[in-house]
């Protein structure tokens, strides 16, 4: 057959091609018809799950809407709920601030008040300060006193150091000049030497309350003389005797003495004497309070003088008498009496700048 010619090839093939398709239909039928029922399940399958995925759609999509629907009841009444609390709100925040305008109102009102009762407060009760420099000038002034009218040191000493400790509590740098004065005149008052004026005072009250117990010398006592001892069994005429003799001798007395004469005195001239102790005595003690020295020597040595003349100098009263007038008029005086005058300056210039400070106007408060 391969040596035929193509023309004559094809006609014997195509019986052949015929004969084949005839053979090949029915199977091919068979699988056409199973194709079609795999398409008709496939088809009947992808419905269902349409149908089914149709529906689970279509109820999401309820009860979305249903959700959305709550969600937006339950938004609506919240919005609802705010608004009312807003409008609440508003109301109330328009009574504050109408409360508020009423309380600046107040508040300022107060303040003004405030600052008029302050500025009242400074004009009638004094600070703190002013009260202290009250306070140290009355004791500066009562320490003055006591040195001019009394010549007490030791109070003055210590009516200044009470008023520096007062400044020193306090604390304060404008009060520096003050405290510099103040311990410039403690060390003038503690150079003073000290005199006891109360005990020196004391010993001449003693010494006057014995004025009128102090023997006179002419009043003076001379010791009796001995008696001769009589014996038990001397006869009685022997013993009368010698006690007349006795009797007639002490009417004359003989004495050698190296004093002059006691002078006498007549009792008019003996009160007058003691009068005149007296008067000098109290003379000394004022010139001891007025710190006159001469004056207060001058009547110490009188009196001394006086006493040691025309009373009895054996008896140990006087001689006590004379000792004590003789130490109190070596007793040595204080001088000059410092002058506190500079520390009261300084006081005085303290509250007049203090005054003029606390008159000032002070301009009230202003709330924004």
């Amino acid at each position: 057959m391969q040596d035929l010619p193509e023309s004559d090839r094809g006609a014997a093939l195509a019986p052949a091609e015929s004969a084949a398709a005839a053979a090949v239909s029915p199977n091919a039928s068979r699988a056409s018809l199973r194709l079609g029922r795999v398409a008709l399940v496939v088809a009947l399958l992808t419905a269902v799950l349409a149908f089914y995925a149709w529906f689970d759609v279509r109820r999401d999509a309820r009860d979305l809407r249903a959700g959305v629907a709550e969600r937006l009841g339950a938004v609506e009444s919240a919005l609802s709920d705010a608004r009312s609390r807003d409008s609440d709100l508003g109301n109330a925040l328009r009574d504050a601030q109408a409360k508020i305008a009423v309380l600046e109102a107040r508040l300022a009102e107060s303040q003004s008040q405030q600052a008029s009762l302050e500025a009242l407060y400074r004009e009638l009760a004094p600070s703190r300060d002013e009260l202290a420099l009250t306070e140290v000038e009355q004791v500066l002034s009562l320490a003055s006193q006591q040195l001019t009218l009394a010549g007490n040191v030791q109070a003055a000493l210590a009516a200044v150091q009470l008023a520096d400790a007062k400044l020193a509590r306090l604390d304060r740098p404008q009060f520096t000049p003050l405290r510099r004065e103040l311990a410039r005149d403690m060390d003038r008052l503690k150079a003073i030497p000290y005199v006891d004026v109360a005990g020196i005072s004391l010993k001449l009250d003693q010494t006057l309350a014995a004025l009128d117990r102090l023997p006179l010398a002419r009043d003076e006592r001379l010791p009796e003389a001995p008696r001769a001892a009589s014996g038990a069994s001397e006869p009685a005429w022997r013993r009368f005797l010698r006690d007349a003799w006795a009797q007639i001798r002490s009417l004359v007395r003989v004495e050698v003495s190296d004093r002059p004469a006691a002078p006498l005195l007549t009792p008019q001239e003996d009160y007058f004497l003691r009068e005149n102790l007296r008067l000098r005595l109290l003379a000394a003690r004022l010139a001891l309070l007025s710190r006159d020295e001469r004056a207060f020597r001058t009547d110490l040595d009188a009196a001394r003088q006086w006493m040691e003349r025309y009373l009895d100098t054996r008896q140990k009263s006087v001689q006590s008498a004379i000792a004590t007038i003789t130490q109190l008029a070596a007793t040595p005086m204080a001088g000059d009496m410092p002058d506190l005058g500079r520390s009261l300056e300084a006081v005085r210039t303290l509250r007049a700048a203090g005054e003029r400070a606390s008159a000032a106007p002070v301009a009230p408060t202003r709330t924004k």
